[in-house]
């Protein structure tokens, strides 16, 4: 199984697509020795999500690494943010831009497809599952797309991002209110994080594809800078006291986000 899901009991699904670690081993003599420590992972997101059984969520995670396959982008490889550096569905660069590959050894269109059909396509069709499963359910379901990011990559973005950066597609993958019950959230934690709704991360694939207010799915994304809860370098270690910090603040986004839904569909 490349994926492993665990089912809740209430209308919440956190994704964590880049959360993967492991590049399967008919494919680790292709990537340049670096590409093995998997620098550009989101790192220890499960640890610090620890409250989700509480709340009664689904969690659906990857075992492979983005640099196999980005399960946050579309399968025909478009942009997903035109006229900026963008990873690919097969990524063939670190976050620097410099090769993840041994020359001659990125993935052609054969492989591309092989990698889409064994690893993308699973995860899709879990997580789309999942979403009718909770919809059938509960009448509604929140998608929370959950990430992690390097503070500052100047291949991928100018300067330092907001510590909290929230997604809704410009508004169009989740009802204004619920984008809006999130920054509020974030902003009551004014002077400890900064944050931002819809700015340079609106959302990769999953927040565009299947957040749809209008069939009652409800689907946010939280891209959140590593030094919030971690060490940005190597070996990446995961910061106990920096995440009991912003741990409350993320948690009061999501468990805003629940209200929200809850307001809308009066349950």
């Amino acid at each position: 199984m490349s994926f492993d899901l665990h089912r809740g009991s209430s209308p919440l699904l956190v994704s964590m697509p880049h959360v993967g670690t492991e590049i399967p081993a008919d494919l680790r003599e292709r990537y340049l020795p670096r590409a093995l420590a998997v620098e550009d992972a989101d790192w220890h997101l499960h640890q610090l999500y620890d409250w989700l059984p509480a709340l009664g969520s689904s969690v659906l995670r990857p075992r492979y690494a983005r640099y196999v396959i980005d399960l946050n982008r579309p399968p025909d490889d478009a942009p997903m943010y035109p006229g900026a550096s963008n990873t690919e569905l097969c990524p063939t660069r670190f976050f620097d831009g410099t090769p993840l590959y041994r020359p001659g050894q990125e993935p052609g269109p054969e492989e591309r497809l092989r990698r889409r059909a064994g690893y993308w396509q699973p995860y899709h069709d879990a997580l789309a599952a999942e979403l009718d499963r909770i919809r059938g359910e509960h009448g509604y379901v929140l998608l929370w797309d959950a990430h992690s990011i390097r503070s500052v990559i100047p291949w991928l973005f100018e300067g330092r991002l907001p510590d909290l950066n929230i997604g809704t597609a410009g508004g169009t993958a989740a009802d204004p209110s619920v984008g809006e019950a999130v920054r509020t959230a974030a902003a009551a934690a004014a002077g400890a994080f900064t944050h931002a709704l819809n700015g340079r991360f609106k959302g990769g694939y999953i927040t565009r594809r299947y957040g749809a207010p209008q069939r009652q799915v409800q689907a946010v994304q939280l891209e959140m800078c590593q030094c919030t809860y971690m060490s940005e370098t190597a070996p990446f270690g995961y910061d106990e006291a920096a995440a009991r910090r912003v741990q409350p603040v993320v948690r009061s986004m999501m468990e805003a986000a629940i209200g929200a839904c809850r307001a809308l569909y009066g349950r």
